[in-house]
């Protein structure tokens, strides 16, 4: 049952590297949406781009294959909010396929944005903008009721099921609840400016999350 989810999410994700155990292979960084605006080119078009301030992030921990059974780079971003508050530390494990490309990141000690190029595509995975607890009509885009007068049903859910038999409700029925605040991975997103001094990242497109949220970007 496990081995066909695995295919499943690798028929999904077929341009993005997966491990057997369904997690991204690729070194990356971790970074805050700052916002969107928009960008000309040479041409002169209009390129909707988000900006992101990504990295420094410095290398917590090292996995290998023979002590963790597995090879990764653990990165932490330190975010400093104001003066009052200490630095926060957010901690990110990225995978690598093989030890000889571990090797290659360990000397660094520190991930920055020189990982990236103007034109490289990446994914970027974040928790979309939570919508709270909605009804069945923002939820589930379920149709009103009539609105003409005497009509007792506007926005009611209607029958969530039969009385004697099953008599009960059926698991995953669409019912009202929580919306939004999902894990979304969005891929294929050209970079398409890179400012190294100030560690920002240009992004063709929108990224799931609001301003101020934390995404991570894996190299493909």
């Amino acid at each position: 049952f496990f081995e066909f989810l695995i295919k499943k999410q690798k028929r999904k994700c077929s341009d993005t590297i997966l491990n057997s155990g369904g997690f991204i292979v690729s070194v990356g960084i971790i970074g805050k949406k700052l916002g969107m605006t928009q960008f000309f080119d040479e041409k002169g078009n209009v390129i909707p781009v988000t900006i992101i301030k990504a990295g420094p992030c410095e290398i917590a921990q090292i996995k290998t294959q023979e002590k963790d059974g597995y090879n990764a780079l653990q990165l932490g971003l330190i975010l400093q909010k104001n003066s009052k508050k200490k630095k926060q530390k957010n901690l990110k494990e990225f995978r690598l396929e093989n030890f000889e490309e571990l090797n290659s990141y360990i000397e660094k000690k520190i991930i920055d944005t020189s990982i990236f190029n103007p034109g490289d595509l990446v994914n970027v995975t974040g928790y979309g903008i939570g919508r709270g607890f909605s009804g069945y009509q923002k939820r589930h885009h379920f149709a009103r009721g009539p609105m003409t007068h005497g009509s007792k049903n506007h926005r009611l859910p209607g029958s969530i099921g039969a009385g004697t038999t099953p008599g009960r409700v059926f698991p995953g029925t669409k019912m009202a609840g929580r919306k939004g605040s999902n894990k979304v991975t969005i891929r294929n997103l050209t970079i398409v400016q890179i400012e190294t001094e100030q560690n920002l990242i240009i992004l063709k497109g929108s990224i799931p999350g609001k301003n101020g949220a934390l995404i991570n970007i894996y190299l493909k």
